[in-house]
């Protein structure tokens, strides 16, 4: 069993993009992204974009499109 543990902010990004996979890429991405600018908190979007900057380890690549879009 790992003691790793999942920060929130990927776990959510990661659970919705599964939700989109069987969109194209570009939709997926951004139905992703409205998505998140929607329904998360102001903090939470930081954190996943914070995560990005710190290289996405972990997240699926649809949120990590998708996270690319939430950039002003």
């Amino acid at each position: 069993m790992s003691t790793t543990t999942v920060p929130p902010h990927v776990r959510l990004a990661n659970d919705i993009a599964v939700q989109f996979h069987h969109h194209t890429p570009n939709r997926a991405a951004t139905e992703i992204a409205e998505h998140i600018r929607s329904y998360w908190e102001k903090r939470m979007k930081e954190a996943l974009l914070a995560h990005i900057d710190a290289g996405g380890a972990g997240l699926d690549e649809l949120a990590v499109r998708a996270a690319k879009l939430l950039r002003p």
